[in-house]
């Protein structure tokens, strides 16, 4: 089976608001987390190609260093638009399902993707990790690419949920709990920097944070 894993990023300097950090620490973070992540999917024997989608020009630089394909976002309008260009790309060249995942997940590692692909359900399924506080999505499989639409930035699981229901039988909602832990604001920072799973990059993002 041919997987590719879909991660839209948003232009640094517009992401993580609620944060409160200055652009250059974000911009810092937002490196290391997409860096890691992209790094975990590249030694994932379970995915054949990474797409980034995207405008902006350091996510573009890192993407290239680990072979991703660079969809170029430049409306940059919504998650669900940058997903819809990425499934045309997969559609045109032949990729039998694909994983929508976030930047903002830097823990994940290789077995917690094993552990999700245990549920697929060729030829038409639905797979869906929900964010950690059960409001977003933070893991989307579908096959085939065009199952449905992508509800982002709306309450997305539940609607995600709802959603493959009405266009396969064969939906599993799966808690991976290094999936699970997104970084949308300072008490997810901490809860993250909290866990044991990957201490090099927790010392990364405190080095970040200590700094000026």
């Amino acid at each position: 089976m041919k997987i590719a894993a879909i991660i839209p990023v948003k232009t640094f300097s517009k992401a993580k608001t609620r944060l409160g950090f200055t652009p250059q620490k974000i911009e810092e973070l937002c490196k290391i987390m997409l860096e890691e992540i992209l790094h975990t999917i590249s030694i994932s024997p379970q995915i054949e190609k990474t797409i980034i989608v995207t405008k902006e020009p350091k996510a573009i630089e890192i993407g290239k260093k680990f072979n991703s394909i660079i969809i170029r976002d430049e409306k940059e309008e919504s998650v669900n638009s940058a997903v819809a260009l990425a499934d045309k790309y997969l559609l045109e060249n032949k990729f039998d399902a694909s994983i929508v995942l976030p930047q903002d997940i830097p823990y994940i590692k290789t077995q917690d993707i094993d552990f999700m692909l245990n549920y697929i359900s060729p030829p038409n399924f639905a797979i869906i990790v929900p964010s950690r506080r059960f409001d977003g999505t933070n893991a989307l499989v579908r096959m085939p690419i065009d199952l449905m639409k992508t509800h982002y930035d709306e309450d997305s699981y539940k609607i995600h949920m709802n959603t493959a229901k009405e266009h396969t039988l064969n939906v599993a909602m799966v808690f991976v709990k290094r999936i699970m832990w997104d970084v949308d604001n300072k008490e997810d920072l901490e809860f993250l920097l909290e866990q044991k799973d990957k201490p090099q990059i927790a010392e990364k993002i405190r080095e970040i944070l200590n700094s000026n």
